[in-house]
């Protein structure tokens, strides 16, 4: 009689299982970050809201035209929306450790999972929100554009997959380094002036777009204009290298998590 191997049931138990601390998870961390706060999910669209806004009126009175296009609101969203989704989501994942700390000492739960999880609901609600903003962008400040739902696609994929990297990254550094985390907040700050969020690539004089362009949020915003203004073609925006740099961060983020995250919930 021949015995079959059981290592495909155990397999689909593991991953069934994992599912399950998946979903727990994220059930966990819509509770306690938009289930305390008054307004809930409300505060996460008028953050960025408010920020377009802002951007808007301010340049609008010494302007009379963007960068791109006519419609300041529109050019300002496609850079600081991918931007503060960065921050946001990236930011989310390197306080992954410390957050579930109390939950990585039972042994059905991994720090994969809590990573899983709260890149989930992260990236799920950042693009109900640039979902929301752009709608009535496009379709109440009647910007006339025909957005290219597959480069902005492209975007998103750049962005979600720059910060799961260094986020995951950053979840060792913070959990091992304590220091870190402020020392990375005093770091990202001037990222909001060199990320192509008031100006185009194409504005910046050499050497200093040289030096620019291996910042990859850079790539991100611009691979985003590309989305919604047709005649603007960006030949800066590298994919490879933004991927390349996201899977070197995310693949070290994992290798030091599995050999050291035990040592550092210790701390």
């Amino acid at each position: 009689m021949i015995t079959l191997p059981r290592t495909a049931p155990l397999a689909r138990r593991a991953s069934l299982a994992s599912s399950r601390a998946v979903f727990a998870l994220v059930l966990r961390e819509m509770s306690t970050t938009y289930g305390r706060s008054p307004g809930g999910y409300l505060w996460a669209i008028a953050e960025p809201a408010a920020g377009i806004v802002l951007l808007t009126l301010i340049f609008s009175i010494g302007f009379r035209a963007p960068a791109l296009g006519t419609s300041f609101a529109l050019f300002y969203a496609g850079g600081i929306l991918p931007f503060l989704m960065f921050l946001d989501i990236s930011n989310k994942l390197g306080q992954t450790i410390l957050f579930s700390k109390n939950l990585l000492s039972y042994p059905r739960i991994t720090f994969v999972d809590a990573l899983l999880a709260r890149l989930i609901l992260n990236t799920l609600t950042q693009l109900m929100v640039h979902f929301i903003i752009l709608l009535f962008i496009v379709h109440a400040l009647d910007t006339h554009t025909v957005p290219d739902m597959g480069k902005i696609a492209t975007a998103y994929g750049m962005v979600i997959a720059l910060a799961a990297g260094v986020g995951t990254l950053n979840s060792f550094l913070t959990a091992a380094y304590p220091l870190w985390q402020t020392i990375w907040a005093i770091t990202t700050r001037p990222l909001f002036i060199v990320s192509c969020i008031f100006f185009i690539f194409e504005a910046v004089p050499r050497p200093y777009a040289d030096y620019l362009w291996f910042n990859p949020l850079v790539h991100v915003v611009g691979q985003m204009r590309d989305g919604y203004f047709p005649f603007y073609h960006p030949s800066h925006v590298s994919a490879i290298y933004v991927l390349g740099l996201s899977a070197i961060c995310l693949i070290s983020g994992l290798l030091l998590l599995r050999r050291f995250h035990r040592d550092a919930l210790l701390k």
